[in-house]
């Protein structure tokens, strides 16, 4: 699996990035996190508004940071999905 943390660097997208993790390590799935800065990179997903949250090329949220359940919730889903 691959997560994706699409932002600029601002607070909010290292809040998104950092609550992602959290997420992550308490949901128990093996993934990728990776932190997309670039303009060009961010739009190619159609995201108009940072921070956005992507998992395995599907965007999940734009333009606010879920709660770090949702988030969880989002990775077990897909994990299960690609099962």
């Amino acid at each position: 699996m691959k997560i994706k943390v699409l932002g600029t660097g601002c607070s909010k997208c290292r809040k998104l990035y950092s609550e992602t993790e959290k997420a992550l390590a308490t949901s128990g799935v093996a993934a990728q996190l990776e932190k997309v800065e670039n303009i060009d990179d961010i739009m190619k997903y159609g995201v108009l508004i940072t921070p956005a949250l992507v998992i395995d090329e599907e965007v999940k949220c734009s333009g606010k940071i879920p709660k770090r359940t949702e988030i969880a919730d989002w990775i077990t889903a897909e994990a299960a999905a690609s099962k």
